[in-house]
């Protein structure tokens, strides 16, 4: 788990437009890296300032907070990938990969700019399941790779990976005071014996009591200062 001066930090190493806006919303709404990069155009409710994860971890559909300081970007992101969807079907192009049975039942679904990847591969290419020619969701190697990076330039010693992001919003969640069944539905998790690890995290012995050491070094100081 990274603190927040770490999360700041790390970031600050992450200078590509790209990786940038995925780091911020792994930390920003605690979403697994997998997620990240399935997200559709359509999971983005920003009225509603909500993100919705489709198929999830145990193939569960959950909804998470969308940050209000990121709302704005990923506005401004999706009208480039609207640009970017409207130069494909142009040219020959534009369908998606769609899950499960969807393609054979709604074979003109593929095309809408609603179901494309928010975060797409930056090259149309040949899905050897399907034979098809498409543009996919961005490899793991992007945001991977970049947050690598980052964390050797930065100040920060911990081993860490983009999924250390999603410990880092529930915990900080927690200390700020969040509810932690509400927590537990951000997450996603099933039970809630599993988000209260980072209960325990927060709770370990040791930080909130004060050493003896520090005790004994406080009274030879105030020894020090007492006028004789």
């Amino acid at each position: 788990m990274l603190n927040r001066e770490e999360v700041l930090d790390v970031r600050g190493g992450v200078n590509a437009y790209l990786p940038r806006l995925m780091y911020d919303c792994l930390y920003g709404s605690g979403l697994r890296h997998k997620e990240c990069r399935r997200l559709r155009i359509k999971n983005l409710c920003f009225s509603e300032r909500m993100v919705v994860v489709r198929n999830g971890k145990g193939d569960q559909d959950r909804v998470t907070v969308l940050p209000d300081s990121l709302s704005e970007r990923l506005q401004e992101h999706i009208e480039l990938r609207r640009r970017q969807h409207e130069h494909d079907l142009g040219n020959g192009f534009g369908d998606v990969y769609l899950p499960y049975s969807l393609a054979q039942k709604y074979p003109n679904e593929a095309r809408k700019f609603c179901w494309q990847f928010v975060f797409a591969s930056p090259q149309i290419r040949r899905d050897p399941r399907t034979k098809k020619h498409w543009r996919h969701h961005v490899s793991a190697s992007v945001l991977a790779d970049a947050f690598a990076k980052a964390l050797q330039k930065s100040s920060c010693d911990k081993n860490a990976v983009p999924h250390t992001l999603r410990h880092s919003f529930a915990t900080h969640l927690l200390e700020d005071g969040a509810d932690i069944r509400t927590v537990q539905e951000l997450l996603g998790h099933k039970d809630v014996k599993t988000t209260m690890i980072y209960t325990h995290v927060m709770n370990r012995p040791g930080l909130s009591v004060k050493s003896p050491l520090d005790r004994l070094s406080g009274q030879r100081e105030e020894g020090k200062r007492k006028p004789k």
